[in-house]
């Protein structure tokens, strides 16, 4: 390598799958002699993961790209990641931005640099692969916090929802074998940290072009040695199985806790989503998981305000979850994406109506949730504490991802520790005392 310059910053916005690959690609900064900087200093270089799920998050990347710009004139702007498969030109236009590299080609950063370098070139260079033909899987996982590591185990997606970008800028569904995905595991293991988040677009589809699945990955996972904890972050209702449920419930690495996407609770606005269940089979799934796992945690993700959403379309929507044993949504605010099949329908939600529904929505969620935390009061389980000291207190989650807070105390980092439930703080976390 010539490159010379030697301050690396990185911001990364989206899902847990970007913060996962960011972490291998600034990895390999620093085997090259980086020395990574908070991306509110001045270096060398700042490289952008960016998302395109919203258009909120788009907006957040180009300010970024701004702030970067402006910190230092000189350095060299990276912006990679779906945001960049999807519209390159458009972020090369921007002022200051070098590089703008497709979610295969991202990991081939450090060569680019390299050649801008050595060609003291000024041109902005894009370079984004064909996904419909590069199946390459790149894995990677996260490492900057020694307590719990997001492991990406799948890439891309093969559902194309109606609303969705993501088979455009992450390409189809593949991934690693699973004698390939063990290795990686066993290196994490090899560290200090106590827990892996399985990672993905959709990782219930990991291993269909390799004549594996899903369930034989976790299986083999659950022998690994020195990994405490693992959890499924999120997985489509249609690829959560009862073999896999009932598997989770009997594990003593798997902890019982699904994030589970619904989108909507209205039979009607799932069809016109394109996705590949009812509201019955989610209700279904949710019923075996209490079934086997009465403690279990299930988030959900919900999107509000959908093309021709009616006031009845939202109200069964509501009534669902209201009714089905999820803990809490995440409520997201529908958002038009160039190029899917709902930005082209005639009939919107008016943005005041979307903002109504999402608020109705949000309190919901958070009555389910503090209802679930009451019914945990008294409740014994076990907490793997962070590293984080804010305001003199430090958090942890417990098994079922009840979130708890606690005096900071440098020897419990790091520690899982069983505990007593016993007072919800005015923030809504379990406050604990070990004294």
């Amino acid at each position: 390598m010539i490159i010379i310059m030697k301050r690396v910053a990185f911001q990364t916005f989206g899902c847990k799958l970007n913060f996962s690959e960011t972490s291998s690609i600034s990895k390999s900064f620093i085997k090259e002699g980086f020395e990574s900087v908070d991306f509110k200093e001045e270096a060398d270089v700042y490289v952008i993961n960016s998302c395109t799920v919203t258009g909120n998050a788009e907006k957040k990347c180009k300010t970024a790209i701004k702030q970067a710009h402006k910190r230092n004139p000189n350095a060299r702007i990276a912006i990679i990641g779906c945001f960049s498969q999807i519209r390159p030109d458009e972020l090369a236009s921007m002022d200051g931005v070098d590089l703008v590299l497709g979610n295969n080609d991202k990991f081939k950063i450090l060569d680019h640099l390299n050649n801008l370098e050595k060609n003291h070139s000024t041109e902005t260079v894009v370079s984004t692969s064909d996904l419909k033909t590069d199946l390459n899987f790149y894995p990677s996982y996260s490492s900057g916090d020694r307590t719990r590591s997001f492991l990406k185990v799948q890439d891309g997606c093969d559902y194309f929802c109606s609303f969705c970008t993501i088979p455009h800028a992450r390409g189809r569904s593949r991934s690693n074998t699973i004698e390939n995905t063990l290795k990686v595991a066993r290196e994490i293991a090899a560290s200090e940290i106590k827990e892996i988040i399985l990672t993905g677009v959709n990782v219930g589809d990991f291993g269909k072009r390799n004549n594996e699945s899903f369930f034989d990955l976790l299986k083999q996972l659950d022998q690994i040695e020195g990994i405490d904890r693992i959890r499924i972050s999120s997985i489509e209702p249609d690829l959560l199985s009862n073999d896999i449920i009932r598997f989770v419930a009997n594990s003593n690495k798997f902890l019982p806790h699904f994030h589970i996407p619904l989108q909507s609770g209205s039979k009607k606005i799932l069809k016109a989503m394109k996705r590949r269940y009812t509201p019955s089979l989610f209700a279904d799934r949710v019923s075996v998981i209490k079934e086997v796992m009465p403690h279990c945690l299930i988030a959900a993700d919900v999107i509000v305000g959908f093309p021709d959403e009616t006031e009845e379309d939202f109200q069964e929507a509501y009534e669902f979850i209201r009714d089905t044993d999820i803990t809490y949504t995440h409520v997201f605010s529908y958002s038009d994406r160039p190029g899917t099949v709902a930005s082209k329908s005639d009939i919107k939600v008016p943005p005041q109506i979307i903002h109504e529904r999402s608020r109705k929505l949000q309190q919901l969620s958070d009555r389910k949730k503090l209802q679930f935390y009451n019914d945990h009061i008294a409740f014994s389980t076990k907490v793997l504490f962070e590293s984080d000291n804010n305001a003199g207190f430090m958090h942890g989650f417990s098994d079922n991802y009840i979130k708890v807070k606690t005096p900071y105390n440098h020897d419990l980092v790091n520690k899982i520790k069983e505990v007593k439930l016993s007072k919800i703080d005015s923030d809504g976390v379990f406050l604990i005392d070990f004294l």
